[in-house]
C-alpha cells in the first residue's frame, strides 16, 4: 500500500508502519482460533502494557512513559 504522505517525506510514516510490522508478531501470529472480541482484547492489552510502555515518545523528549513518571514523581517527591 503506497504512503498517505508528501514525496520526499520518508519518515512520515514510520511509527505507524513500525507499529503495524511488530502487531503480527506480537500478537497475532501467537494466536489462534480466537473469535474477534479474544483478539481485540489482546490486540488491546498488548498496546496498552506493552508498546505504549515501551516506546520512546518524542513528546517525552526521547523518554518511554515509565521513565517519564519516574522521573516526574521524583521531581515532586524533591518539591514536597
Amino acid at each position: 500500500v503506497g504512503s498517505m504522505g508528501r514525496v520526499g517525506a520518508a519518515g512520515h510514516n514510520a511509527a505507524m508502519e513500525s507499529f503495524f510490522s511488530l502487531l503480527p508478531k506480537n500478537v497475532l501470529n501467537r494466536r489462534s482460533g480466537d473469535t474477534r472480541e479474544q483478539l481485540r482484547i489482546a490486540i488491546v492489552t498488548w498496546i496498552e502494557r506493552t508498546y505504549h510502555r515501551r516506546r520512546r515518545q518524542k513528546r517525552l523528549h526521547g523518554l518511554t512513559p515509565i521513565e517519564y513518571e519516574a522521573i516526574m514523581n521524583t521531581d515532586v517527591a524533591l518539591a514536597a
